[in-house]
């Protein structure tokens, strides 16, 4: 039996701690590695995040990252190819996070184990990406996600196969043709007058050809305005008219609002003060106007509000009562044809009689105001010439303003 010199296995335990050593002390392999490796993908997917103030909030902002798994496991499951990147601001700029990340966990992987264990890991390198994207700091304030849109499909026009944009985002544009600090968000036309504008100035994104999903529409982060149930609706209808769906939709396309609940985390603070962002808030402090026309409501200097006015001012009434927490502010105002000394006294008439009409069909906290003659008129009419009548011009003087404020 031979013997190991005393010196040499000194050597040896030395060498085997050193090796150990080496190993406790070496980085960590990189599970996600294998995504790197250019593969023949059948399809591509870009994720954006928006990264404006709504959706970051001061101390907590929305948690795309853990609220998103299920999309995420669906572009796995395709084995697409995966782009991650976050916008802000008014350019179409997108910071890219990463760029081309294989998510095929089939090709060269034979074994049945090793493909759920790669699928696995596809999805948590996926979120770990959109958190890194999530928390990059804003290049400018507000968000243009028409914007964000464009550029989103124009990195996947070289894309063979299926297509796919899935932008994370609160929906709440600040810039650009779809700027919503002054939107009502509660009246279908106003949707349709945004597609236009955004048609006439040819910001409307052209997604041919191109899946789009988005998730987190009307949940900014909690320590902005929340939007009511009624204005979340809203918001949903407007992005799926600015992204295309419907039945005009070309052959290949889609637009899918995903019905997700994106959680909020806790941020760490910037190192750098973030840029100033515009606040959206979803118009509860704006009153919303009637402007109902003197001729239609009373005869000439009367104030008795005439029988088929009622209907007219039932709607009004209705609209009062099932705004909650509402109040009713109605001014009167009178054309400049009569007597000076009697503008005010007649205008306070008319207010008064409309107030006692709006009570009377269930309006609460209504107050009446007496305005005389009017400053101007806000929207007048216009005749086929273009120039505001005689006649159009006192039936835009004479009228009564019916403001419904929400709070």
């Amino acid at each position: 039996m031979n013997r190991v010199p005393p010196l040499a296995g000194a050597v040896g335990v030395a060498l085997l701690a050193g090796l150990l050593g080496a190993c406790g002390d070496s980085p960590r392999l990189d599970a996600c590695a294998w995504m790197k490796e250019p593969v023949d993908s059948a399809g591509r997917t870009v994720v954006l995040v928006d990264d404006s103030a709504s959706v970051r909030g001061r101390n907590a902002g929305r948690d795309y990252a853990h609220g998103i798994g299920a999309l995420l496991a669906k572009v796995v499951a395709r084995k697409d190819m995966v782009s991650v990147g976050s916008f802000s601001g008014d350019s179409a700029q997108i910071t890219w996070i990463a760029r081309d990340r294989s998510a095929d966990w089939a090709t060269h992987n034979d074994n049945a184990i090793n493909r759920e264990k790669r699928k696995q890991q596809a999805v948590g390198c996926l979120t770990g990406l959109v958190g890194k994207a999530a928390s990059a700091a804003p290049h400018s304030g507000g968000s243009n996600v028409l914007a964000a849109l464009t550029a989103g499909a124009s990195s996947l026009e070289e894309a063979s196969g299926r297509r796919s944009l899935l932008v994370l985002t609160d929906g709440l544009s600040t810039t650009g043709c779809a700027d919503l600090r002054s939107a009502a968000f509660r009246d279908p036309s106003e949707i349709h007058a945004i597609a236009r504008v955004c048609a006439a100035r040819d910001e409307t994104p052209h997604l041919t050809g191109v899946h789009v999903t988005l998730a987190g529409l009307g949940q900014p982060a909690a320590d902005q305005p929340a939007p009511t149930a009624a204005q979340r609706t809203w918001l949903t209808a407007l992005w799926r008219t600015l992204c295309g769906a419907g039945d005009r939709a070309a052959p290949g396309t889609s637009c899918t609002v995903a019905r997700t609940a994106i959680g909020t985390a806790a941020h760490r603070a910037a190192r750098k003060k973030p840029p100033q962002d515009p606040v959206v808030h979803y118009a509860d402090d704006r009153p919303e106007t009637y402007r109902l026309p003197g001729a239609a409501l009373f005869d000439t200097n009367s104030s008795a509000v005439r029988g088929r006015a009622l209907p007219l001012l039932n709607d009004v009434a209705v609209r009062a009562r099932t705004t909650p927490g509402s109040r009713v502010t109605v001014s009167g105002y009178v054309d400049p044809r009569g007597r000076p000394d009697n503008n005010q006294q007649l205008s306070q008439a008319r207010a008064n009689a409309v107030k006692k009409v709006l009570i009377g069909l269930g309006a609460k906290r209504v107050t009446a105001h007496g305005r005389g003659l009017p400053t101007g008129c806000a929207k007048p009419a216009r005749s086929a010439a273009g120039r505001m009548t005689a006649e159009e011009r006192l039936q835009c003087d004479r009228r009564v303003d019916i403001d419904i404020i929400r709070k």
